[in-house]
């Protein structure tokens, strides 16, 4: 049978999944009487409720004479590596743009690694059925991205094809009345214009895992493309370690993929998207080959970690009482397992029972923080930092394009505030009611930013960033909270009494009846230094009756932080305590007296 092995790419929520589910419906691969899920790619539940794609995952349909292989990327930046890894799979891109937000950073990040693969482009113009669509002008943002980013003249000519995938309707013309509901045409394209896997089934076998799985029974899984030759299950196989050391091993199995399902195979052939089973510590980037006939493939490239922070057992008062895993062994135990299958996390030994967890961004560390919640661990987690480099002797770190679009009568405060973090505007354009804006920010620049971002933007702001360089280290302080918080000086339950009596002091996150300890921030201050407060005081009960003292205590509304929030809005002396059931925010140091004595020596250090 024909192999296409093809990816989809685009900016995140350009929908990529929703697309894939119209290929597999429309292609028959399910029965009709299969019960499928809307956006049956994403199968984890953090991808479902927060609608995103964080693994790589792999699909096959077939269409008349042709198997056709796809690959669902994440679209954020934070997963970047997934997508660059997964080019040297696949022959030829779908690269999805919206009819109306056009070209956007992640759009740029994913197309120029597809053309520095020299992979065939097939351009898919998504939701031409909104009433915002500016299919013309999208187009040739496309064209004028191509041109910037060095296009060859055979990448230029790509083919355009208009869809709406939510409706399961396409057309090779930009005339919306001709949409027609079915997928045929992207199907014909990427069987016309798309190439065959290059490789040769009769030549030695050359296999290289570009992503990894796990699994608890036979240890990593590696993912990939049979480059050339035949593997078999049972076979006796080298592999070029990274180090170009070799390991043989024994080929336990083979899985090949048919719609959403992973299915044991016998034996696979080059151009053919496996996973196999039988060393417990592949690498990606590795090669997998016959017995002396060993010839490596050139190596992966894994993007660095950029952000760091501090895992550590949960130290407050209350631990242990909402979760079952708390012990430093437990969470180590659990980093190592995630490192084992996440090739773009990182984690070291950080003193006694913490650890230190590199990341691709706050959005890679908090997907982990959550699902480690919801296995029933408890941790802390400190501030995220970025990594520093040293590049020709001098002191580097991470900076990002940022784009923005932002409402006309909100853009003076957004960039201001880009302005104070160190951020650079490169760009400025107008469309009807919106300002879209390009700027070049230090990544620590960004932490704590969406938060401010939105209220600044009244939710109607859309932010969007990625990784771009290392560059010469900023020298402002920028990406600390200006403003200081209320921290509890007793421990018990909060009253309504004593909160109603705090309001005027700031913003509070908690409501009456919350069990508080010492050292606990219970608020937002409105001035800039920090504020021992006591939210557990109750009112003193006399037998004298007050005329007009017996209304009820009202309280403004509380700020609810989410755990990504949380992460962005703590300073460098305060921790996360992460649970099954909460998260709370808190000092490092919850004595009150420790606490100030220790502020005044930091305040007159830097005097």
């Amino acid at each position: 049978m024909n192999i296409r092995n093809i990816a989809i790419i685009a900016h995140v929520d350009h929908g990529k999944t929703t697309l894939v589910d119209q290929l597999l419906k429309q292609s028959n691969t399910f029965r009709d009487n299969e019960q499928v899920a809307e956006r049956v790619m994403d199968s984890n539940d953090i991808e479902r409720e927060r609608g995103i794609t964080i693994l790589a995952k792999p699909t096959s349909i077939i269409y008349k004479d042709y198997k056709i292989n796809i690959l669902d990327t994440p679209g954020h930046a934070d997963f970047g590596g997934e997508v660059e890894r997964i080019m040297h799979m696949v022959d030829g891109v779908l690269l999805l743009v919206d009819a109306y937000e056009g070209v956007m950073p992640q759009t740029k990040f994913v197309l120029k690694k597809a053309l520095n693969a020299d992979l065939k482009p097939i351009v898919v113009v998504n939701k031409v059925d909104k009433p915002t669509a500016r299919v013309r002008e999208v187009i040739d943002e496309v064209l004028e991205l191509f041109i910037e980013l060095g296009a060859t003249d055979e990448q230029l000519d790509f083919p355009v094809v208009y869809a709406s995938a939510i409706n399961g309707t396409t057309s090779l013309s930009d005339d919306i009345t001709t949409q027609e509901h079915t997928m045929d045409p992207i199907f014909d394209l990427i069987v016309n214009q798309i190439p065959g896997p290059k490789g040769d089934k009769n030549k030695p076998l050359q296999f290289q895992p570009a992503l990894l799985d796990y699994n608890e029974y036979v240890g990593r899984i590696g993912i990939g493309t049979v480059v050339n030759g035949t593997i078999k299950v049972n076979q006796m196989v080298s592999c070029v370690r990274l180090d170009g050391s070799i390991k043989k091993f024994r080929v336990q199995k083979l899985f090949g993929y048919f719609g959403i399902k992973r299915l044991e195979v016998e034996e696979a052939h080059a151009g053919d998207v496996i996973a196999v089973s039988g060393l417990p510590d592949i690498e990606v980037g590795e090669t997998i080959c016959e017995e002396d006939k060993e010839e490596a493939l050139p190596k992966l490239r894994i993007d660095e970690p950029t952000l760091q922070m501090t895992f550590a057992a949960n130290s407050s008062p209350f631990v242990g009482k909402e979760g079952k895993l708390v012990t430093a062994s437990k969470i180590e135990e659990r980093l190592r397992k995630q490192a084992e299958a996440d090739v773009a996390l990182k984690v070291e030994e950080n003193g006694r029972d913490s650890f230190l967890v590199s990341g691709r961004g706050e959005l890679h560390l908090s997907i982990l923080i959550e699902n480690m919640r919801r296995e029933g661990f408890e941790l802390e987690v400190s501030k995220p930092k970025v990594i520093l480099k040293e590049i020709n002797g001098e002191i580097c770190e991470p900076y990002e394009d940022v784009e923005i679009e932002a409402p006309e009568d909100t853009v003076g405060p957004v960039i201001e505030a880009l302005g104070v973090r160190g951020g650079t505007m490169e760009n400025m354009s107008n469309l009807p009611g919106i300002v879209k804006l390009h700027y070049i920010v230090p990544s620590r620049g960004l932490i704590g930013f969406t938060t401010d971002f939105m209220t600044m933007t009244k939710g109607y702001g859309v932010l969007n960033h990625t990784f771009r360089e290392y560059l010469p280290r900023n020298q402002a302080d920028v990406g600390e909270r200006k403003v200081g918080v209320l921290v509890s000086m007793e421990n018990g339950k909060s009253t309504a009494y004593a909160l109603g009596g705090l309001e005027d002091r700031g913003v509070m996150f908690i409501e009456p009846g919350v069990d508080v300890y010492e050292g606990m921030i219970v608020g937002e201050s409105n001035k800039e230094g920090d504020l021992a407060v006591n939210v557990v005081k109750g009112k003193q009960l006399t037998n004298t009756r007050s005329a007009g003292k017996d209304h009820t205590v009202v309280l403004k509304k509380t700020k609810l932080l989410t755990l990504e929030t949380a992460l962005e809005y703590i300073n460098n002396d305060e921790l996360v305590e992460v649970t099954p059931i909460n998260f709370r925010l808190r000092k490092k140091i919850l004595n009150t007296e420790e606490r100030k004595k220790y502020d005044a020596k930091i305040r007159s250090e830097k005097e």
